[in-house]
């Protein structure tokens, strides 16, 4: 699976512009000034947890939700004022895979096709090529509801594209399917970013962010980073992380939260995650301090930074900074 290289340039242009973009829901704010662009045929993922903030934003985006402030336009259509037009010129494929079990593949299509006005000369064109695309060929007569997963997923992305959208959005779209689906999937994705099509995708997996040219980080529905990944993990490793193993991992944070002084400590699974800076404690004295307190260390070492390592970092450092918000469900 290779993801190719993110497209560069200002002749390219961008496809979603979004300047100090707010939403509040009576005294909650669920998406607070965020502000990012995103260039033709990229593939733009956008990492947090559940409540951040990331659906909201994509049904702004897509003209389901006004925002309360900021602006912004998709495929040069103002998000205020144009909304329907936008819909037009968009795929939106969400982790629920609307699909109507009822009718079989082709019917699903045809019926998505009716949805779009897809031209009558041009339907079934389109209908042939999603059926090829996805490899949906010889299940274009079996009922929807029948089919497994991974397949219903490839026909849900089908008729989001079935209108040829020049921007793409998928709102967490590989969520319950396995893992070997999944990369077939991205495997698709990039065929689309190949073509031309801007892709915005939401997840909370970390491999999947991976995969995406560039990455906003969203937490309590700011904006905390907006880097490529490969960025977001060397502007940590002007810090050193260490990975421990120890005995009572729990125990032993809590020990070295409150006698030492760490950047940052993280639980991940059975191991400790801390990041360090030059003025605070190293591997010696971590063990030291452990050991001092009757835990059982098999080893204290640097480690390359995560993903996962910068976003816990970033998330962290956001909550020491500012006011904990109410935790609310999108």
């Amino acid at each position: 699976m290779d993801k190719g290289s993110p497209p560069m340039g200002e002749s390219l242009g961008n496809t979603v512009v979004v300047q100090d973009l707010t939403k509040r829901f009576d005294s909650f704010t669920a998406v607070n000034k965020v502000s990012f662009s995103v260039r033709k045929g990229e593939v733009f993922g956008f990492l947090g947890p559940n409540g951040a903030g990331k659906s909201t934003t994509i049904r702004i985006l897509c003209g389901i939700l006004k925002p309360t402030s900021g602006g912004g336009t998709v495929a040069g259509l103002d998000i205020t004022t144009q909304t329907e037009a936008i819909k037009s010129r968009i795929g939106y494929m969400s982790q629920k895979f609307s699909l109507y079990d009822a009718l079989t593949v082709e019917e699903n299509l045809d019926f998505y096709g009716g949805i779009y006005r897809i031209p009558r000369e041009k339907k079934s064109q389109r209908k042939e090529f999603v059926l090829d695309f996805g490899d949906l060929k010889k299940y274009r007569g079996a009922l929807t509801g029948t089919l497994p997963a991974g397949l219903k997923q490839r026909l849900a992305l089908g008729c989001a594209i079935l209108h040829e959208p020049s921007v793409l959005f998928l709102d967490e779209p590989t969520s319950g399917v396995d893992p070997i689906v999944r990369r077939k999937f991205w495997d698709v994705i990039y065929d689309l970013s190949a073509s031309g099509v801007t892709i915005f995708v939401t997840t909370h997996y970390m491999d999947e962010a991976e995969n995406c040219h560039r990455l906003g980080l969203i937490y309590r529905g700011e904006l905390i980073a907006c880097e490529t990944p490969a960025a977001l993990k060397e502007n940590l490793t002007q810090q050193e992380v260490l990975e421990i193993v120890c005995d009572r991992p729990l125990e032993a944070m809590q020990i070295l939260e409150t006698r030492l002084s760490l950047r940052d400590i993280s639980l991940f699974g059975a191991r400790l995650h801390v990041v360090v800076g030059k003025e605070t404690a190293g591997s010696f004295r971590i063990q030291q301090t452990l050991q001092e307190n009757g835990h059982q260390v098999e080893r204290v070492e640097s480690i390359q930074p995560s993903l996962e390592d910068v976003f816990v970092t970033l998330v962290q450092a956001h909550d020491r900074l500012a006011p904990a918000q109410v935790e609310v469900t999108r």
